[in-house]
């Protein structure tokens, strides 16, 4: 056999042979002696192994790099890299990122050369020239098998942490549906509730305004009555967006019950709180909502709302309850004033 060809890194597969369910895996074997890389070949050969061969320290990365065997047989003294060297290397690399975990049994002519060294790096095993066949497929066999369980179980850790990851995240879907408004998108009541409970005790501690504004789609009945309540979804979607659009992240935005919308505006004084609603207000007005007729006739269908809006602290709201009583009597005092128009509770 030619040098160069002698030092390729090569495959070589066998005839299946008595391996059972070791036959197929890989074995690469390092050492700089031809001869007794094919007396270990030869010797291990009816277990039905895959080998694969490197000849120094260099060949032997090149090797694990391609083809991630399931175990290194590896001379210990080889020129440039030894196997001591190459050991700590791969023991280095470990992890799922790196080589993963091979086992490596380490093979000398001396009897306590490196010894210790190279099982402190991490050798799985040692083994000193000239060992018996059969105790070298002995510890093969024992090698390989602790290899499919680490692989068995690193392959269950994947799964567990994956199977993890979608319970999360489908934890974190059912709490969205929980708290979530299926038409609009916006928080639902439920939800509101417990914020409305969180900022007014924050409000209270530290003396901070908080405004709260009820919505209510003027004439939303007759829309519905006349156009359909299929049209009716299409515009509470399109003010519950429009009302968002005009609010800060900060603000808590949710549809309170039928065509009706409740609002949360943290650290929002009375002037600008109103200047907030009017904002929303006229957006609304603005709206323009398509409706297309069963012949196909498109009309569009405009929009007010009237608006409800109390600020705290209040020397005469001194709960979450009479906050939101304030404003929905704001709002209804809106509508009795003609619709499309805001009202402020004034202590």
């Amino acid at each position: 056999m030619a040098e160069g060809d002698r030092k390729r890194t090569q495959e070589v597969a066998h005839r299946p042979g008595s391996g059972g369910e070791l036959s197929g895996r890989t074995v690469l074997i390092v050492d700089d002696d031809p001869a007794h890389v094919a007396h270990v070949r030869e010797g291990l050969a009816p277990r039905g192994y895959l080998f694969r061969e490197a000849h120094d320290g260099p060949q032997a990365l090149s090797a694990i790099r391609e083809s991630r065997p399931d175990l290194i047989l590896m001379d210990v003294e080889m020129p440039g890299l030894g196997g001591v060297e190459v050991c700590r290397i791969i023991k280095a690399n470990s992890g799922e990122d790196g080589f993963g975990f091979i086992p490596v049994i380490l093979m000398t002519a001396r009897q306590a050369a490196g010894k210790v060294e190279g099982l402190e790096l991490g050798a799985d095993d040692y083994l000193v020239k000239p060992f018996d066949m059969l105790e070298l497929s002995a510890r093969v066999k024992s090698m390989l098998r602790l290899k499919v369980l680490q692989d068995t179980l690193v392959e269950k850790n994947r799964e567990l942490d994956k199977a993890n990851k979608e319970l999360a995240r489908r934890r974190e879907e059912l709490l969205a549906l929980s708290r979530t408004d299926a038409l609009t998108g916006l928080f639902n009541r439920r939800c509101f509730e417990e914020r409305l409970t969180e900022e007014f005790a924050r409000s209270r501690r530290y003396q901070s305004p908080l405004s709260l504004v009820m919505l209510d789609i003027d004439h939303f009945k007759r829309i519905n009555d006349t156009f359909g309540h299929p049209f009716g979804d299409q515009v509470l979607k399109a003010v519950a967006q429009t009302a968002r659009t005009r609010l800060r992240e900060v603000d808590v935005l949710a549809r309170y019950g039928g065509e009706e919308f409740i609002a949360l505006l943290p650290e929002t004084n009375p002037v600008d709180a109103l200047k907030v609603c009017e904002r929303v207000r006229e957006a609304i007005a603005g709206l323009g909502v398509e409706h297309v007729g069963v012949e196909g006739k498109r009309q569009e269908v405009r929009l007010t709302a009237s608006l409800g809006v109390a600020t705290v602290p209040s020397a005469d709201l001194n709960s979450a309850e009479a906050l939101l009583r304030a404003a929905d009597a704001g709002l209804y005092a809106a509508k009795g004033a003609g619709r499309n128009r805001v009202r402020q509770h004034v202590p």
